[in-house]
Order: structure tokens, then C-alpha cells, then sequence
């Protein structure tokens, strides 16, 4: 056994160190910080990073494979044994909650990575997350992923490189307390003027940094696998739809018309599929179409 597995095992004990390292190897130096990223191209799809905390959609998670030790693409060490996840286009970190809906277990992940790096797939997750949502090895499941705003505003403010904002947080529990003078000339019905006011105010800070390593805790919900679609684009133009639905009708391409506020939109989709695989088939022959914004849902 080398020295640095061996150190490895004595600090985070022989599980962890295998998982961490897959084979023996040296650990890389953690260095985590926030990151965005420039667009980029994987599976034959560019990927354009953006900042999204209130980010909440559904798609197909995969399971991360275990390989040498490595970074994750804000720094982090890659762990198989931590609730984590790799996203392709959301600002890392982020805290968000994964559901998987063909059972309705649901946990808490921390998402630190890129990925999956395939089209057909919305999420790549650690080995420990997909045992807790109870999922098989090397499968897939149908999830839903909510992005927790303020979790996620504090994991991105807890490390280097996050955005600076203009307000300071004011700590947990601080008073403030002002003394309000009734109007000049304002007199209680004895003819006595009122007395000051004093109003007190509660000032609540922002919420503290979540550990970054998730606690395992799991909770069920109601299943609900719901339908599988793969979703072109939407338009707020009929004539835009409608030339797509052309271009994939022989795939059962249909519009459905929706209003956003005071918006009609005109959305393409293909569905509801009867399986993962049956979806992958259409999504590839949508992308090889030229339509690179189409996604695999759970509707």
C-alpha cells in the first residue's frame, strides 16, 4: 500500500479512502471556490453556464462512475460517498433538492460539478446519492431538481470568486429599537400629550453556509414518474413552432399552447415515450435535426 492511501485510510477511514480514490494515487489539493464558466461544448451540444437559484426542473439522473482521483469544477475533492451532483449549466456551488419520482424519495445535494456531459441527461450524481434514492447501479431514474435559493446564496458566499453584493447581512437576532414622538400638538383626551412609542424590529440575517457535506437525510414524498417528453423549444411566434413541428413531425412532434402571464407561447414536444431508451432514441434524432435546446422532461 503507498503512503498516501495509507494516510487517507487512517484519517477518513479504509471506505471513504477507496471511494475517494478508486485505485491508489496521490489526492489532488482541494481549492473550492465558486465558478460560472464560459460556454462549452459536450456531447456534440454547446452549454451556456448561468446563475439560476430558483432553478427547478426535471429530467433523467445518471450515476457518476468512479475513476482517479480528481477535482471537482469548483474545486472540490470528487467523492463518491458525499450527496452531490454535477449539473451542466447551473453556478457552482449550489444546494438543491433531488427527488426521484419514480419512488419519491427525495434528498439534499450539493451541486460542485460539471456534468453529465451528455445531452440525454440532466444530472450526474454520486454513488451514495443514488443508493439513498434508492436507485440500482448503473441505472437511471426520473427526477425532479429544485434549486433552494437562499441555501444556494449562501454556499456560493462562503467561498472565494462568488459575486460581491452592495448590503451587509446584519447578524441573527440584532434589535433595533427607535422612539416614534406623536405628531406636535397630538393630546390624549385628559389633555396630556401621548407618550413616545418604543417599536421593536427583529432583524433576521441571511441564512448560514450549508456544510458541505450534505446530511443523509431522506425524505418520502408521493411517487409521481409522470410522463416522459422530449421537449423541443418554445415560441412566442405560432409560425417558429409550427416549422419546427414540421421538421420532426415524423417523430410526433405537437404544439402545445400555453400563457405566461399575458405571453401566449407555443411549445414543441414530442411524447409522452414509453421509456428512457425510446426517449434517448428521439432526443438523438432531434439533436442530428438541428435542434440543440431539446431536453428530455418528466411531465
Amino acid at each position: 500500500m503507498n503512503t498516501g492511501l495509507r494516510a487517507a485510510r487512517s484519517i477518513l477511514g479504509p471506505g471513504l479512502a477507496v471511494a475517494l480514490f478508486g485505485c491508489a494515487g496521490p489526492l489532488p489539493k482541494p481549492d473550492p471556490h465558486y465558478t460560472l464558466g464560459k460556454p462549452y461544448q459536450a456531447g456534440g451540444v454547446w452549454y451556456y453556464p448561468r446563475e439560476a437559484f430558483s432553478l427547478d426542473e426535471t429530467g433523467i439522473a445518471a450515476i457518476a462512475k468512479t475513476g482517479s482521483p480528481r477535482l471537482t469544477s469548483d474545486g472540490e475533492l470528487f467523492d463518491q460517498t458525499a450527496l452531490a451532483a454535477g449539473h451542466p449549466t447551473i453556478q457552482l456551488p449550489a444546494i438543491a433538492r433531488l427527488t426521484n419520482l419514480e419512488n419519491g424519495r427525495a434528498v439534499t445535494v450539493r451541486l460542485n460539478d460539471r456534468g453529465a456531459g451528455d445531452p440525454r441527461r440532466l444530472v450526474e450524481i454520486t454513488s451514495r446519492t443514488a443508493v439513498l434514492l434508492a436507485m440500482e447501479p448503473g441505472s437511471v431514474a426520473r427526477v425532479r431538481l429544485q434549486v433552494l435559493p437562499n441555501e444556494s446564496h449562501a454556499a456560493a458566499d462562503a467561498l472565494t470568486g462568488a459575486p460581491s453584493l452592495a448590503i451587509t447581512a446584519v447578524p441573527r437576532g440584532t434589535v433595533e429599537v427607535a422612539e416614534l414622538l406623536p405628531p406636535p400638538g397630538v393630546l390624549q383626551g385628559n389633555g396630556r400629550t401621548l407618550p413616545a412609542v418604543a417599536v421593536t424590529r427583529t432583524v433576521e440575517s441571511a441564512t448560514e453556509a450549508p456544510p458541505m457535506r450534505q446530511p443523509e437525510t431522506v425524505t418520502q414524498t408521493i411517487p409521481h414518474p409522470g410522463r416522459l417528453m422530449v421537449r423541443l423549444d418554445t415560441f412566442e411566434d405560432y409560425r417558429y413552432a409550427n416549422m419546427q413541428r414540421v421538421k420532426m413531425s415524423g417523430a410526433g412532434a405537437q404544439i402545445i399552447s400555453t400563457l405566461d402571464r399575458r405571453t401566449r407561447l407555443y411549445r414543441v414536444e414530442i411524447g409522452p415515450l414509453s421509456d428512457v431508451a425510446h426517449a434517448d432514441a428521439v432526443l438523438e434524432q432531434a439533436l442530428a435535426a438541428g435542434i440543440p435546446d431539446a431536453r428530455i422532461v418528466v411531465d
